[in-house]
């Protein structure tokens, strides 16, 4: 007899979490811009995963009688200057821009994650040794920085992640900082604190998950922009060598032959554009769903 008031109570307490779930959902849904952003990520997915299958060709197949063609029937986006397949080469190149977006957000999420907490939570001068860092990191522009490490160790895509990560990890840290600095002196985490609780458990348990939710947000709207700079600096000859496809090469290569045919550099740039809005439209839908003060100022 005394399992069943118990049980109630639970059920009338996760009644309003399943409602809010329920109204984030449903303003999500209503969300146009959200939805079409939504299909763009969708499709930017399922063609970098399933690239060897929608692909015609292998990417670096040579079709010397067919070269800087226009599209037909055999080549949908025409040929570049070796006869290569221009629409098999961007979708594989859609796996180059897939792997540096999935690994050096998620990594530069979870460092950006760690350090800004730590400065947001710890002891003062360790807040401002990582302010320094963060501010000479976000000092150096993406290409100088590239330009130097090349020089150094000469262009690869482990170099591109490495920048991707090195330069993105301060715009999480820093929101995480904010964040923690707001959570720090709130009345749960006094009294966490005066039962004894140590930081790592404070951090772990109580500041990371009301702190995370922002940087998820920023995190989808940072995918266009790591993806840009992977395939800038492939373009530019620092990040993804020939015959490796990538978007910046595919572009690369099309703007050496514009003046023959301009379809590698319409394919090359089609994807970018899309991917961009995609994500663009994505993270704002998100950004208004769960942040309440947008949400009721609309």
């Amino acid at each position: 007899m005394s399992a069943q008031p118990s049980e109630s109570a639970a059920a009338k307490a996760e009644e309003p979490r399943v409602s809010e779930r329920g109204e984030k959902l449903h303003l999500f849904l209503r969300n146009s811009q959200g939805m079409f952003g939504l299909v763009l990520v969708l499709l930017f997915f399922a063609s970098a995963i399933f690239a060897p299958l929608l692909a015609p060709y292998d990417p670096n197949q040579l079709d010397i009688p067919a070269r800087m063609s226009g599209p037909t029937l055999d080549h949908w986006a025409g040929t570049d200057q070796l006869g290569r397949d221009t629409f098999s080469r961007v979708l594989y190149g859609g796996r180059v821009a897939l792997k540096i977006a999935a690994i050096g957000v998620s990594v530069s999420l979870f460092l950006g994650l760690l350090l800004g907490m730590l400065a947001g939570y710890g002891p003062r001068w360790l807040d401002n040794f990582l302010l320094l860092f963060f501010d000479t990191i976000r000092a150096f522009p993406t290409i100088v920085m590239a330009l130097a490490v090349v020089a150094l160790t000469g262009p690869s895509l482990e170099l591109v992640l490495i920048i991707v990560i090195v330069t993105s990890i301060p715009g999480y840290a820093r929101l995480a900082r904010t964040s923690t600095l707001a959570l720090k002196n709130t009345e749960f985490i006094v009294a966490e604190r005066s039962l004894g609780a140590s930081m790592g458990r404070i951090l772990w348990r109580h500041v990371m998950p009301n702190v995370v939710g922002p940087l998820l947000i920023l995190a989808a709207m940072d995918v266009p922009v790591v993806v840009t700079v992977e395939a800038g600096l492939s373009f530019l000859g620092l990040g993804v060598l020939p015959p490796t496809s990538s978007w910046g090469t595919v572009l690369n290569e099309g703007y050496l032959i514009i003046r023959d045919t301009p379809w590698p550099v319409i394919a090359g740039g089609i994807p970018l554009v899309l991917t961009t809005l995609g994500f663009t439209f994505l993270g704002e839908a998100l950004r208004d769903v769960f942040d309440p003060r947008l949400r009721k100022g609309r």
